[in-house]
């Protein structure tokens, strides 16, 4: 591969992301409803673009209705939580032609992965969610740029063909130095250090399996929305599949530091 084309997508991805880190970043300080309404959003973008890459003929109003499931389950009593985010990809699949499977999945995850982040902000507090997006942010730059200049063998060519393994562990490694440095802030300890090795790696496997569901309909990008990152769902499915892995534990009582 040429320089040129090497780096070509480089310039937009910068400024898309700096947008996204500026817009991003003070939505996180805030908190509050502004945040919990912003990722509600988020869903309803990422299932509008899920339900137009499955051909479906009515996606905006899929796309409200999952909107609709994140916001309401961040108001409702815990126990409904569940019920109405996968009643919302059930219901959504309903409109889809083929693959209705496939669709719920990738509409529950998101959905739940949408709720997740919402509640670490909300019940863990700034400094969570902050290292929330480090993680999965720097082990993107790391894997990125590691990928590109180091090459090697492929992590999961069939899948995910511009994956390496060299951009893989390098993500890792960004991972844990975002751990230790986040370790003592937060009161976490050292397991802070192995915990957001195995965020990022969720984080990568999430940004696998959207790839795979891209392949598996036959679309580049889930949309074009972003400049440079291609959709939503192309931008955040890392960190629906980092945010889906601290819920878990959270509950579990397995995150160091977190009451």
């Amino acid at each position: 591969m040429s320089g040129a084309g090497q780096w070509g997508d480089l310039a937009p991805r910068v400024i898309s992301g700096v947008v996204m880190a500026v817009a991003g970043g003070l939505l996180v300080w805030g908190g509050g409803w502004p945040f919990a309404i912003a990722i509600s959003a988020l869903g309803g973008l990422m299932i509008w673009e899920a339900a137009r890459m499955f051909g479906a003929p009515r996606a905006v109003g899929m796309g409200l209705m999952g909107a609709a499931a994140v916001f309401g389950a961040l108001i409702l009593p815990g126990i409904l939580v569940l019920p109405v985010l996968l009643a919302a990809a059930i219901a959504t699949a309903g409109d889809i032609a083929r693959e209705k499977g496939v669709y719920a999945l990738l509409a529950g995850w998101v959905l739940i992965g949408c709720y997740a982040v919402a509640m670490l902000r909300a019940e863990s507090g700034l400094g969570w969610i902050v290292w929330l997006v480090l993680v999965v942010v720097v082990s993107d730059v790391a894997g990125y740029f590691a990928g590109r200049i180091l090459g090697g063998p492929k992590f999961w060519p069939k899948v995910s063909p511009k994956k390496t393994w060299s951009g893989t562990v390098a993500g890792w490694v960004a991972a844990a130095v975002v751990g230790a440095v986040m370790a003592g802030p937060l009161g976490a300890g050292a397991g802070l250090v192995v915990i957001s090795v195995l965020v990022s790696f969720a984080g990568q496997m999430g940004d696998i399996a959207e790839s795979a569901v891209k392949r598996h309909v036959e679309v580049k990008d889930s949309s074009d929305l972003i400049p440079g990152h291609g959709g939503v769902l192309d931008r955040f499915d890392a960190m629906l599949g980092a945010g889906v892995l601290v819920f878990v534990l959270i509950q579990l009582g397995l995150m160091p530091g977190v009451a």
